[in-house]
């Protein structure tokens, strides 16, 4: 399993950005696929955005879709989630999650798919 610690979380203002990174130990990282998640108080863990390994291709929930970006660094073994246009429903613990999961294309929004999983990072967004 590879390890994971996010950051960049923090307190914005509502139509403000943030970008969170999620760096992973061990020099595999280019093989695993990654997801970002979040979950807000009293909710279940949701999907927000996944890459594959190369970067090549990206996917996104509808509600955040044309205001996040997901991207990766395998050369710094870190993946990033910059967040644009910020609103209060964004408000959540953010987690970032690797998988090798050959389904991945399909399967890349479920959760039991990702293999480990990051501490998580608070992200408050005020209105």
């Amino acid at each position: 399993q590879v390890q994971l610690v996010e950051s960049g979380g923090g307190l914005v203002q509502a139509g403000g950005s943030l970008r969170l990174s999620c760096a992973a130990s061990g020099r595999t990282f280019r093989s695993y696929a990654m997801g970002w998640f979040r979950q807000a108080p009293g909710k279940e863990r949701e999907f927000v955005a996944a890459i594959s390994q190369s970067g090549g291709s990206t996917y996104y929930a509808d509600s955040v879709k044309g205001r996040f970006t997901i991207s990766r660094d395998n050369a710094k073994n870190t993946v990033y989630l910059q967040m644009n246009s910020l609103k209060p429903e964004d408000t959540a613990v953010y987690y970032c999650a690797a998988t090798l999961s050959w389904r991945f294309t399909i399967t890349y929004y479920r959760l039991n798919e990702y293999d480990s999983w990051g501490q998580g990072t608070q992200v408050t967004v005020s209105s």
